[in-house]
């Protein structure tokens, strides 16, 4: 059986990393890409992006409860694949790209490294919890 309090839990750290990683992308493009170019600001932002989901994962991680590592691997599953959705479903409605430019995100060999940000929000809530240990 699902606690609802996790289900709250969990919903609430993919809606405030969602709203983080909104925030970065806006503060990426309008201070950052006009002083270093969109191609070194992309690679930049995957190092600054990450460590701001790590910091909001290691705030909101350790009050679910959650210890055992196929618990803490499923919910990195859970925000990875909100985290994708979240940036395909704003790709598409809010700024009206096409599907190739939504998918050329996820794609490092366009210069964009959204993937490896995915991939890390898998392991980020064992790593918080295994440092909190």
């Amino acid at each position: 059986m699902v606690d609802a309090d996790l289900v709250v839990r969990t919903a609430a750290l993919c809606v405030v990393l969602a709203g983080a990683e909104t925030l970065h992308g806006i503060a990426r493009t309008v201070l950052v890409v006009p002083r270093i170019g969109k191609e070194r600001a992309l690679k930049l932002s995957i190092i600054s992006g990450s460590l701001l989901a790590f910091a909001v994962c290691y705030l909101l991680v350790p009050p679910m409860g959650l210890n055992r590592t196929g618990d803490l691997l499923l919910l990195g599953l859970v925000i990875a694949l909100f985290m994708a959705s979240f940036d395909v479903a704003l790709g598409k409605l809010l700024l009206r790209r096409s599907w190739a430019k939504v998918l050329d995100d996820f794609n490092p060999a366009t210069g964009n490294y959204l993937v490896f940000g995915v991939v890390l929000l898998m392991g980020f809530p064992l790593l918080v919890m295994r440092l909190h240990d």
